[in-house]
């Protein structure tokens, strides 16, 4: 006979074993310490420094004085045309980033997870791009748009695109191609980890429901869509929503190609409240934008976590 409550029920703990229990919980409070810590420091703190801030009229000086100002930078960001206009440039550089990202790297892993020769070189290979740093890759593609001596413009000249009177392109400084020529550097550094993911995610289908589609006659397109993709698609939401907020806060990539250049036409909204802190000396201004572009950032989590979870759910 049972000495707890009704089934299903847990026995009541004994007041020794509480004891014992909260011990455990405080070890293993103790033992977060460190990891929570510099979490609390750099993450937390700054940010309940910056909402903090954009409350205020703060800007650049030691004996500037600072003043609450309540809402009042958020009105202003409410009508201010150039943060808007940067915003919907974000979002078109994240969307086009994330979901070339995903298509390029979804292609590339299918062919990695092929049975090819020197296959281990490739997927080594593969990885080069994200193992270098922010900077070395816009520096490196720096020179490849160069205008006189870029790779880029050789190629074409070459291949005849270019006739040889016509002027090379400035790629970085004409207004029409220096966003679209970011957004293939950006899924060119980015793409390599979401090739890496989903090539992990590949292995995880079953190869008997893909042998027994074959048999029954199913074509590339059919077992793809029938028996690879939905295995696949916990996987992608993932690393699809992960890159799209990441791609959100990119700055350094798009600062070392053209600081937001010609005119704006790359100013995505991290250098613009870089721009307004550290230019103009605004830094109430500059924590009011960051603070809207973190509950975006929050938002997308959110939705993110949300469909996670309803997707593991059994």
């Amino acid at each position: 006979m049972s000495d707890g409550g009704p089934r299903g029920t847990p026995p009541p703990r004994t007041p020794a074993a509480r004891r014992r229990a909260l011990g455990l919980d405080r070890g293993a409070w103790f033992l977060l310490v460190p990891a929570l810590l510099p979490i609390l420091v750099l993450s937390v703190g700054p940010l309940l420094y910056a909402v903090a801030l954009s409350f205020t009229d703060a800007r650049f000086g030691r004996t500037v004085e600072t003043d609450f100002t309540g809402a009042a930078n958020f009105a202003d960001l409410r009508l201010d045309p150039l943060f808007w206009e940067s915003f919907r440039l974000g979002l078109v550089w994240s969307l086009s980033v994330t979901a070339l990202q995903l298509l390029l790297g979804l292609g590339l892993a299918l062919l990695l997870d092929q049975n090819l020769r020197f296959g281990w070189l490739a997927r080594t290979l593969a990885l080069v791009p994200w193992a270098m740093p922010e900077v070395v890759v816009g520096l490196m593609w720096r020179l490849v748009y160069h205008q006189d001596a870029g790779i880029l413009n050789e190629t074409l000249r070459r291949l005849g695109v270019l006739g040889p009177d016509s002027g090379n392109i400035d790629w970085l400084t004409d207004l029409s191609l220096a966003l679209p020529a970011v957004v293939l550097v950006g899924v060119w550094a980015g793409m390599p980890l979401t090739t890496v993911v989903l090539l992990a995610g590949l292995q995880n289908v079953p190869r008997e429901l893909a042998e027994a589609a074959h048999l029954d006659g199913a074509g590339v397109w059919r077992r793809f869509a029938s028996v690879t993709w939905p295995a696949l698609r916990p996987v992608a939401l993932s690393i699809t929503a992960l890159n799209l907020i990441w791609n959100l806060n990119s700055f350094g990539l798009v600062y070392v190609l053209t600081q937001g250049g010609p005119g704006g036409k790359t100013r995505l909204p991290s250098l613009f409240v870089y721009e307004e802190a550290f230019t103009y000396g605004q830094f109430g201004y500059a924590a009011a934008m960051g603070v809207v572009l973190t509950a975006v950032v929050a938002v997308c989590l959110t939705v993110f976590l949300r469909k996670s979870l309803r997707e593991t759910a059994p």
